[in-house]
């Protein structure tokens, strides 16, 4: 029987000075990725998350980079390249949760949520998928999307249009590079208190710091999902414990969709 373990696998994580990113980072340290390369805007968080990753056994390098900016997703990987010598692992993990819906949506918004959260991580794919069949090797990719790819709610349209456009192309790339032994999946995360959705939901919406106590009174398990799940789930995907597995949009949420 396999083991779950990251041993000798470098990975390449965007979003991975915060947040899921940084949870997900930090699970593969404990598996024994042999080498990470975290990418996220600010540079002063990624050598923080670096010296917390970084272990004997565990090499951890930083990038900076914005992801909406053309061109970053080569970039980017290139740099993972030259740090790794290989790629064996991507998560697309970076993301952004700017509100837009059909009656106040901007246009500037929409450019900018399609560039971060469907833009990059297509062109990090095609960069990842293009190295694994230059060097010969297997690999996995990792999307981190969400359950407003099925609708969601009104406020969220065009976020929800992102998270939609990831969930298909995952499906597209696990589709078109099967016998490449490419494999792709994704989480469809639901509702955690991330430092980004602190933020929206303390600040910009005003609800306050306890605004957590007050939602999760009202959910079925009472409370939110914690990034350490989403994480344990992330690893076991692109760990070879998940066998042929691919193309599969994996739920994560204290709700069945499609009941009553």
């Amino acid at each position: 029987m396999t083991n779950l373990s990251l041993k000798n696998k470098r990975i390449l994580i965007t979003g991975g000075s915060q947040g899921v990113g940084f949870a997900i980072a930090r699970a593969c340290c404990n598996l024994g990725a042999q080498h990470l390369v975290i990418i996220g805007r600010d540079e002063a968080k990624g050598q923080v998350a670096v010296n917390q990753l970084s272990t004997d056994s565990s090499k951890t390098a930083f990038f900076s980079a914005d992801l909406a900016n053309e061109g970053a997703a080569n970039t980017v990987f290139d740099f993972a390249c030259q740090e790794m010598g290989s790629v064996d692992g991507l998560v697309n993990a970076a993301g952004i949760t700017t509100r837009g819906s059909f009656l106040d949506g901007k246009l500037e918004d929409w450019d900018r949520l399609f560039a971060i959260n469907a833009r990059a991580p297509f062109f990090l794919m095609q960069a990842f998928i293009r190295h694994a069949l230059d060097v010969g090797r297997a690999g996995s990719i990792v999307n981190i999307s969400s359950m407003h790819t099925y609708c969601g709610l009104p406020e969220v349209a065009m976020y929800a249009g992102s998270k939609a456009a990831i969930s298909t192309l995952t499906k597209n790339a696990a589709n078109a590079h099967l016998q490449d032994k490419i494999r792709a999946n994704a989480i469809a995360m639901g509702w955690a208190a991330t430092p980004a959705e602190q933020d929206m939901q303390a600040n910009k919406l005003g609800k306050g710091k306890g605004w957590v106590e007050d939602i999760t009174s009202q959910l079925p398990l009472g409370r939110l999902l914690d990034v350490s799940e989403v994480a344990n789930l992330a690893v076991y995907l692109l760990s070879d414990m998940s066998g042929l597995q691919t193309g599969t949009i994996i739920d994560l949420e204290q709700k069945v969709m499609g009941a009553i």
